[in-house]
């Protein structure tokens, strides 16, 4: 934007090149965002975010940019848009502060008005302060680690991001009505008007004049097509704001034409056909990038979980990315969004439970506002395992809430991740309010004992007994009040209770919104047949960054731990169905088998290299096998193999050779064990219903293996944000991975892209992301380049210590402007 004539219209574009960036002990040097400054510095077992946040100890950063702004721009309303800081947030421009705010997931309107030089230099800083560490359950990021945009509208214009949409069906036919609000000295009679376009055909036209700063409209569209997850169509809605003829602003806006009905005697229905929702749950890093939130990286997650079997996702425990939603747009997954993990009653030292009550409009008007253009987004979550919620006080938090966001959009239907467990031990402890007193040292909301950690570490040793204790007539007690209060009643880990509580509460409609995959047989088994339980999310579709080792199984540790949580260096939780690379193991193989999408067997194999090591298992995986058979050195050593399917049997093959046939199918918890001593060569599984066989799968070893570069995309775009992901593998020239082999890769990325992330899936390791020298893990890391604003060639070449080098090009391209 840099030098360009603004002009009387609308223009929205990226404030993120050429930036600074200083922090303590750290020179000033050039960053673009979005930008995650936590994820270069330093870990230790000593710092302050502990096991939440993955051992990084935070800071306080500086950014700075020098604008150039356009002789015009006082003809313009100024305002830069944040979609997401990580940490106390203070923007200044020209010396002058412009806004303050501490709310990681919030976005951010700073208005420019007065501040801003005409045809001359401007300085924009950005002073983040995330050093009150820990500030989250989880890893969060530090600093701007989504866009900044420059927006600048006419005097008087559309507020896009206030523009409502609601749509009733009537057969194939649908009625769209539009809400319009209008700023600046709009009068009364200013003319608002719709065309509706799917591709370049107009399909409804519709013409409303403002009043009151609002102009509604309504637009019959006949033979419509309804967006859904499994055909997700968007449309084109532009929108045009005259005065007495002339123009005054114009947007353009995507958008889904789709309905949404819950109810105890259907469950959940979209566009009138019901729906079971297949969902996981997902935090907001992007593993080796990071919190940084780059809409390439956020499409990749979104497709690799449709792909797999996913229809849904829940955002936990926090709004979700403008980028993730236009993804779910786009590839077809059902959304539901998360305000928050806490409210009022701390769960870490800063997490923001202090200031709960003065931000949670705001954070709630945010989410929604960014929200209700969004098909996917088909329900509100207002909280998560908050354990006020077994209070007079919590429930009139979530009473408040529900209306809040009702007000805001009354079409989508609004829920609550509650545990049961957690609500029973408050209120029998009598749980209340923190009231400490903020310490000298700022240190303040000292973290209750009752919280989701403390649960999780006692659910993990407890293992079944959870839903015995969920059942308990005091966990009724504690839960039936919020649940009162709630559309959609979100059950955290209970659904032993699902047929029973369909009973004592009729009128209940249920969601699974947190559950374990190794219990999802006996989950699924119980939301096919009850009308009233609509859908079932496991922790979690995709691993995460902090929680170190909650999912993790360590082997030959010394001695049991009495924490969930792993030691420094653990990095990651270990939960995912996909690691933080976007590799799939056995609890994906576990869901597609229970809901019916494998159409042959999927064949898993525990660490052949640990067999005999003794092993800590933890609940929140199912199991650690992988799909390999290629694990050298071990020949001999007894390998167990796991073979997911929901045929009645599955034989198991090796090298030819029968080594037996297994029940397999809802009777054998869709999973057919098998023990053979490892030899290379090949292993087939072949499914068997009514004596017949159904498909076939097969894993191989690798042979002669040398270090190998693939990149997911053979070009990118040159705008300065796309990704081109690297695999750097160690396999043969059939793609197969060794998974015994390990091996230290550095990269040298020339031409027109540099490294953003370079990294592996290893559960514990000292190495960091920002590095271009890492360790593979079980023979794969992932590099990311982030293209050029500049198109040309990139060339990446990986030297190994031990299985040679490779080099591979990848083609940056001028952008299309239709990149997803």
């Amino acid at each position: 934007m840099t030098g360009d004539a603004m002009g009387s219209g609308r223009r929205v574009v990226p404030f993120t090149d050429s930036w600074t960036i200083d922090s303590t002990g750290a020179p000033r040097r050039a960053v673009d965002l979005p930008h995650d400054a936590m994820l270069a510095e330093p870990r230790s077992a000593a710092a302050p975010s502990g096991s939440h946040g993955a051992y990084f100890p935070g800071g306080r950063y500086r950014y700075r940019k020098v604008w150039q702004a356009p002789a015009d721009v006082a003809a313009q309303r100024l305002s830069l848009r944040f979609e997401g800081v990580a940490g106390r947030t203070r923007v200044r421009v020209n010396d002058v502060d412009a806004a303050t705010w501490d709310s990681t997931y919030r976005e951010v309107e700073v208005p420019l008005g007065g501040l801003v030089r005409a045809g001359a230099e401007n300085v924009i800083e950005v002073d983040v302060d995330n050093s009150a560490q820990p500030s989250s359950r989880w890893y969060t990021g530090s600093g701007i680690y989504r866009r900044v945009w420059l927006e600048a509208v006419p005097a008087i214009h559309v507020d896009r991001h206030g523009v409502a949409l609601t749509t009733r069906r009537s057969g194939s036919d649908a009625t769209v009505r539009v809400g319009v609000p209008v700023l600046g000295d709009s009068e009364d009679g200013d003319v608002v008007s719709a065309a509706l376009f799917d591709a370049d055909v107009t399909v409804a036209r519709a013409t409303g004049s403002v009043a009151h700063g609002v102009a509604q409209l309504e637009l019959p569209v006949p033979q419509a097509t309804f967006w859904s997850a499994e055909r997700p169509h968007l449309y084109e809605l532009a929108l045009r704001l005259a005065r007495h003829g002339r123009e005054l602003d114009a947007v353009t806006l995507r958008i889904g034409l789709r309905t949404i009905e819950v109810g105890p005697e259907f469950g959940l229905r979209v566009n009138g056909e019901t729906v079971l929702l297949r969902g996981a749950c997902v935090h907001h890093d992007n593993g080796v990038l990071g919190a940084a939130t780059f809409r390439a990286a956020e499409f990749r997650r979104a497709r690799l979980l449709k792909d797999a079997g996913y229809n849904a996702v829940r955002s936990a425990h926090n709004p979700l990315s403008r980028d993730f939603l236009d993804a779910c747009d786009e590839i077809g997954l059902y959304v539901v969004d998360e305000l928050t993990d806490v409210w009022f009653r701390s769960k870490t030292a800063f997490d923001g439970a202090d200031r709960f009550a003065e931000t949670w409009r705001d954070d709630a008007r945010s989410m929604v506002r960014k929200d209700r253009l969004h098909p996917s987004v088909i329900m509100y979550s207002i909280g998560n395992e908050n354990a006020e919620t077994s209070t007079a006080d919590g429930v009139a938090v979530a009473r408040d809430l529900r209306a809040f966001v009702h007000d805001l959009d009354a079409d989508r239907a609004v829920t609550a991740g509650v545990n049961f467990m957690l609500n029973a031990i408050a209120a029998r402890t009598g749980m209340k309010a923190d009231t400490t007193p903020p310490k000298a040292d700022g240190t303040q909301n000292r973290p209750s004992w009752i919280s989701s950690t403390m649960i999780n570490a006692i659910a993990n040793r407890l293992g079944r007994l959870t839903q015995l204790l969920s059942r308990l007539p005091g966990a009724d007690r504690a839960t039936r009040d919020v649940m009162a209060e709630l559309d959609v009643a979100g059950y955290n880990y209970a659904w032993s209770r699902y047929e029973a509580d369909g009973r004592r509460y009729p009128t209940r409609v249920i969601l699974g919104t947190e559950s374990l995959f190794g219990e999802l047989p006996e989950i699924w088994s119980r939301v096919e047949p009850l009308p009233h339980v609509i859908g079932d999310f496991a922790w979690t579709g995709w691993d995460y960054l902090g929680e170190t080792g909650i999912g993790t199984w360590e082997y030959d540790a010394g001695r049991r731990s009495s924490l969930l949580a792993k030691p420094y260096p653990a990095l990651v939780a270990g939960s995912g169905a996909f690691d933080i690379t976007g590799v799939p193991g056995a609890p994906l193989a576990l869901q597609r088998a229970v809901w019916g999408l494998a159409s042959v067997p999927a064949i898993m194999v525990r660490p052949v290299d640990l067999t005999g090591a003794k092993v800590q298992r933890t609940s929140w995986r199912s199991s650690d096998a992988v799909a390999s058979w290629s694990w050298s050195g071990c020949e001999g050593r007894v390998a167990e193999i796991e073979v997911y399917s929901a045929d009645e049997s599955v034989e198991l093959l090796l090298n030819g050779r029968r080594v037996g046939r297994r029940p397999a199918g809802p009777r054998a918890g869709f999973v057919a064990r098998f023990r053979v001593p490892y030899e290379p060569g090949e292993l087939v599984a072949v499914g068997y219903r009514d004596g017949r066989e159904t498909g076939r799968s097969s894993l191989r070893s690798a042979e002669a293996v040398s270090l190998r570069l693939r990149s997911e995309a053979a070009a990118i775009e040159a705008d300065g944000d796309d990704l081109a992901f690297v695999w750097l593998e160690l396999a043969d020239e059939h793609g197969e991975v060794e998974m015994c082999a390990t091996d230290t890769v550095s990269l040298t990325v020339t031409g027109s892209a540099r490294l953003a992330g370079f990294g592996s899936a290893a559960p514990a390791t000292e190495e960091s992301f920002a590095d271009p020298e890492h360790t593979t893990y079980r023979g794969r890391a992932l590099a990311v380049l982030r293209a050029a604003r500049g198109a040309g060639v990139t060339e990446i070449e990986a030297t190994g210590a031990h299985f040679g080098s490779d080099r591979l090009l990848v083609q940056v391209i001028e952008p299309s402007g239709q990149r997803y």
